[in-house]
């Protein structure tokens, strides 16, 4: 039986080696962790750090030998370059490793843009050698990102110059070569594409809508597919894509891709020689169009024709950026469109240690939620979000309408309570509202009061006394406190003030005394979490 060398055992690589199996084919998987969660998976495993290309070759070369290898393969892992290290030195399909290179470094990637004329942000590179950067208040706001790294980690806006040597630190201490890149920052919605490129064609399959929040940094709170732009800002967005793919080199596999669409048009945020993560490619685009992307990508990487895209794809107008209207067409554009939406939402955290996660099992219950996936448990030390692999979980969703989708996502997300350690004085920070100069404003509160609303605690706040013991909360929310709940406002997991209090009711009805002040503002501050921390804290 021939092997499938897939880099990665955890739970992004989980699509792949369960259509590789189905395929018929004996699993090998590499992962620097020994313990990750689908090494049980594997026919073989071998504990090999996958940025050890040497020693990734070395066991791919033993897999020929033995049984034969027919791919090699990734998915949400930065490591692209190594698979197509393994795929030239074994003579397997894939791009080149001069490609996979050029979509791996940041700066490079950059370069070849620049080159090009592809749109993207203007850039420098940043060393520990360099970062002290001349920059001033006229260059702001800037983004500061590591050349080599996934998921957001080390990656922050800079809007002001106090902000500027914290952010760069940061970003070189999550560098695998100590090097940052430091560009201009776009404005603009942000979407994320995945596609298959082979014989001269670049076939879209995936296209989503991401949902930023938490300056300064990008916290990707959900997404949903498809997305829910114009047709022809879709060209426009596909078209630069591709300008982008080509002047990588990538010829022969997965592409991926964050791009906004800005006051100028297309612009790139990168292009990743791979499928994505984030529970897109294995996850919401194949339950958004009935594609196995996943299957089909490892089909391509075998060297054989993707035949369902073939039987599937529809060609797409080719809408390119004015400063390549005259450039050839990079490749035929095609796409497998999505028959029904999917949405993903994250569930997250104010910084402690978890008690228990309440609610994952109602969550699972919601209409059209298919997958509900905790990365948190008890005994985790959570924070609030600075990279997108902080979040305590995520929901997927399917559903026939748009609407349907991102409200059942939403719902089960506000069903999960995740229930803190009393006497943590990481938690007692965050709820008393310390935060980094270099972090003004973040992490945010729960509620954000109107100046209303805050003047009317301030003037309060000597006279509020006491909660009695076993009160229920939300009949004893004061008047100007109701006033302001009237109004809707959800936190980050979509609880309005409201179920917040009925929350704290259902699962806190016998409780101790509180001091009323301290009581609201930790509400505020910290929402379901703050109130539940409060009552278990003595």
């Amino acid at each position: 039986m021939e092997n499938i060398l897939i880099l990665g055992a955890g739970l992004m690589q989980r699509p792949a080696i369960l259509a590789a199996k189905k395929m018929g084919f004996r699993v090998a998987l590499a992962d620097g962790n020994p313990d990750a969660v689908c090494v049980p998976l594997a026919d073989e495993f071998r504990p090999i750090d996958l940025k050890d290309s040497e020693g990734l070759i070395k066991f791919a070369l033993e897999l020929k030998k033995g049984g034969g290898l027919k791919a090699v393969f990734t998915a949400g892992t930065d490591f692209s370059s190594s698979v197509a290290a393994v795929a030239e030195k074994c003579s397997l399909y894939g791009h080149s490793l001069k490609a996979a290179v050029n979509a791996s470094d940041k700066t490079i990637m950059r370069s070849c843009f620049e080159k090009a004329g592809v749109p993207s942000p203007k850039f420098k590179k940043l060393t520990t050698k360099n970062f002290d950067a001349a920059v001033s208040e006229d260059d702001l706001p800037l983004v500061v990102k590591p050349v080599d790294n996934m998921g957001g980690r080390g990656c922050r806006m800079v809007r002001s110059l106090k902000e500027f040597s914290p952010a760069i630190k940061n970003a070189v201490q999550n560098s695998r070569t100590s090097s940052a890149i430091l560009e201009t920052y776009m404005e603009g919605p942000e979407f994320s594409i995945d596609s298959l490129v082979y014989d001269g064609k670049l076939v879209i399959t995936g296209f989503a809508d991401r949902h930023i929040k938490y300056p300064p940094y990008f916290i990707e709170v959900g997404h949903t597919m498809p997305t829910a732009c114009s047709y022809e800002q879709y060209c426009a967005l596909v078209s630069a894509f591709a300008l982008g793919v080509r002047s990588l080199g990538l010829t022969h596999g997965a592409a991926k891709a964050d791009i906004k669409y800005t006051k100028d048009g297309p612009m790139i945020g990168e292009i990743a020689a791979r499928l994505s993560g984030g529970y897109m490619s294995g996850w919401t685009y194949p339950y958004a169009s009935d594609c196995d992307l996943t299957k089909e990508a490892l089909i391509l990487s075998c060297g054989l024709t993707p035949e369902y895209l073939e039987s599937h794809k529809r060609p797409l107008d080719y809408i390119p950026p004015e400063s390549q209207k005259n450039a050839p067409k990079p490749f035929e554009l095609f796409d497998v469109p999505c028959v029904r939406t999917s949405a993903e939402r994250a569930w997250i955290s104010i910084p402690g240690t978890v008690s228990d996660i309440i609610g994952l099992d109602k969550a699972s219950e919601v209409p059209f939620v298919k997958d509900v996936l905790p990365r948190a448990k008890a005994g985790s030390v959570v924070s609030f979000p600075r990279n997108n692999v902080e979040k305590c979980g995520n929901i997927i969703s399917a559903a026939p309408s748009r609407e349907d989708a991102v409200a059942a996502a939403e719902s089960a997300v506000s069903l999960i309570t995740v229930r803190l350690r009393p006497n943590n004085p990481v938690t007692d920070s965050f709820l008393s509202g310390i935060s980094e100069i270099s972090e003004k404003g973040f992490p945010p509160s729960s509620y954000e009061p109107d100046e209303k609303t805050s003047a009317e605690l301030k003037k309060h706040k000597d006279r509020m006394g006491s909660i009695p013991s076993d009160t229920p909360l939300k009949s004893a929310l004061p008047d100007f406190l109701r006033e302001f709940a009237k109004k809707g406002d959800k936190d980050w997991n979509y609880l309005t003030i409201e179920q917040t209090l009925e929350r704290f009711d259902l699962l806190c009805p016998k409780h101790r005394k509180f001091d009323a002040f301290r009581f609201w503002t930790r509400l505020l501050r910290g929402g379901i979490q703050g109130v539940l921390y409060e009552a278990d804290s003595e």
